[in-house]
């Protein structure tokens, strides 16, 4: 069974995450259905490069399948994006070896999130509105502690089935632009929640409620009950994956 990787993104402000349930829509459920009929296939399985919370977005995600015959890419790209919800765009569509998985063989994942300062409706379900001012230079200053190879179950969601709590971080830093402040984290692997919850005990330190010393003991503890209140799903988009 020749296997496809599909390129897509998706707005996830009405879906209850990536993952298929029993109840609700998800992105993966929505894809599933519109491949399984596309394809003429009993139901089409899908595997993606990771899970995404319920209103959590994604500017670039990759998923591949097994179907049964090979494919015309071009056609399935444009019937595809016609059946699919509109807030899913398929992006491309290209044949791998079969042994190559969307999951497994991502070396590196890059999330940003969004926030702005003065109120805006249109950035209601994309961004994170803070009106009171932070401090951008003590929040710098203890994103820089993420970095490199950390145990991360202080901001990890708890009772997950998970080997280990450690991920290796390449990057992870605030930019302002456009009147807003964007963080951007490379690394490896991701727990469930983690950059929520770093998120928002981040601004936390911004807000000065915590200091950089006490966002680094809150690191040490590996305990969640240190951390700041997890940051709004809307303002988090997964941003790229590397393979």
């Amino acid at each position: 069974m020749p296997r496809y990787f599909f390129e897509i993104s998706y707005d996830g402000t009405h879906f209850l995450g990536w993952q298929k349930q029993a109840k609700g829509s998800t992105v993966q459920g929505n894809i599933e259905s519109a491949l399984s009929k596309l394809c003429s296939m009993k139901p089409v399985s899908i595997m993606g490069c990771g899970r995404t919370d319920t209103g959590v977005h994604a500017k670039k995600y990759f998923f591949h399948t097994d179907l049964d015959t090979q494919i015309d890419v071009a056609q399935h790209k444009y019937k595809l994006n016609i059946m699919l919800d509109k807030t899913i765009a398929v992006h491309n569509i290209f044949a791998v070896p079969d042994d190559l998985h969307a999951r497994f063989n991502a070396i590196q994942r890059t999330y940003k999130y969004f926030i702005h300062f003065d109120k805006d409706a249109f950035k209601e379900n994309k961004s994170w509105w803070i009106s009171q001012e932070l401090d951008l230079t003590q929040m710098k200053k203890a994103a820089k502690l993420l970095i490199g190879e950390i145990d991360f179950e202080a901001f990890a969601k708890k009772h997950t089935d998970v080997k280990t709590h450690v991920c290796a971080v390449t990057k992870a830093d605030f930019i302002l632009k456009d009147g807003g402040l964007i963080f951007e984290i490379s690394a490896n692997r991701f727990l469930r929640n983690m950059v929520r919850s770093i998120v928002g005990t981040l601004v936390d330190v911004g807000l000065k409620k915590m200091s950089v010393e006490e966002f680094r003991q809150v690191i040490c503890s590996k305990s969640r009950q240190n951390t700041g209140a997890s940051a709004p799903a809307s303002g988090l988009f997964l941003w790229n994956v590397v393979y």
